[in-house]
């Protein structure tokens, strides 16, 4: 079989043994908690091509070995992680999530906790990406503070991503014409900037729309989080899909501890807490509060 693929495959394409697969399916689940299944194989391969040509390796057996070694470790794992992470996101994803914020869960938070006026409401986008989540966080609070003008809301938004490949676009906050389609006109006026350059149809972020957000790279499966003090609201949405069942009770037990007396889970649309012993509570769909 693996003879045959050789053939067909494209020139200058290394091929991935199952020995190589397991070993780094293996590895990439210890070390960042996804699971890698059998199906995955030819897009890991795909994907980790680029490596084995930007090191001049010449097989995946090679590129483990490597990568598993004490230099690997240090200098390959970061390129290795940002090739193999899945960074789908959007502006106003799941716009619902906005509404059911705005409407509800800011003013439950501030009755109850004095989040945002007593003192500083802060919110959390757990595997931020690029930066579509918590700059889209940054423009609705920030609307729904003016809107209490006098009230002195206050926020801030943690962003942290283990891939610090999208975390450095995320800071340069620079978006094409598409990426910020979803964005109401209103919002676009207010908070982005365009590119002097025409032909480039980017726009930027506003300054005063970044100093909002503090970006950091954080690999879920390290033991501490670094966090000192505890969040209002987590926004971790299409992330824990990528781990196995035991993972991802093991990963919402953490968010729990992090997260404040009565504050709020929003999770992705295809994700489930079903059968885990956490304590949470749903209070909409995909969204959760600490019991």
């Amino acid at each position: 079989m693996t003879m045959e693929r050789a053939r067909t495959a494209p020139p200058g394409t290394v091929v991935m043994t199952s020995r190589d697969f397991s070993r780094l399916a293996r590895f990439i689940h210890g070390e960042c908690g996804i699971k890698v299944t059998d199906a995955k194989k030819p897009m890991l391969e795909a994907r980790l091509q680029k490596r084995l040509r930007k090191l001049g390796l010449n097989s995946f057996s090679r590129y483990c070995d490597y990568l598993f070694s004490p230099r690997g470790m240090e200098e390959e794992l970061s390129f290795m992680i940002n090739e193999v992470s899945t960074n789908k996101t959007d502006f106003f994803r799941e716009p619902n999530h906005f509404h059911i914020l705005v409407e509800s869960v800011l003013p439950s938070l501030m009755s109850t906790r004095g989040s945002g006026t007593r003192k500083r409401l802060t919110v959390w986008s757990a595997g931020c990406s690029s930066g579509e989540e918590p700059y889209t966080l940054a423009m609705v609070l920030k609307d729904f503070a003016e809107r209490l003008e006098g009230s002195g809301f206050a926020f801030l938004i943690l962003a942290t991503d283990i891939s610090t490949s999208v975390l450095k676009k995320a800071e340069d906050a620079v978006y094409n014409e598409e990426r910020v389609a979803p964005i109401p006109y209103e919002m676009k006026r207010k908070y982005l900037l365009r590119s002097r350059d025409k032909s480039k149809q980017e726009y930027r972020v506003a300054p005063e729309l970044r100093s909002l957000v503090r970006f950091r790279r954080l690999n879920f499966m390290d033991n501490n989080f670094g966090f000192r003090e505890q969040v209002d609201i987590i926004f971790c949405r299409n992330v824990i899909i990528y781990f196995d069942k035991p993972t991802q009770e093991k990963l919402l037990t953490q968010f729990c501890r992090i997260l404040s007396p009565g504050g709020f889970i929003f999770m992705g649309h295809s994700e489930t807490l079903f059968g885990m012993d956490v304590p949470l509570v749903s209070v909409a769909p995909t969204v959760y509060k600490k019991i």
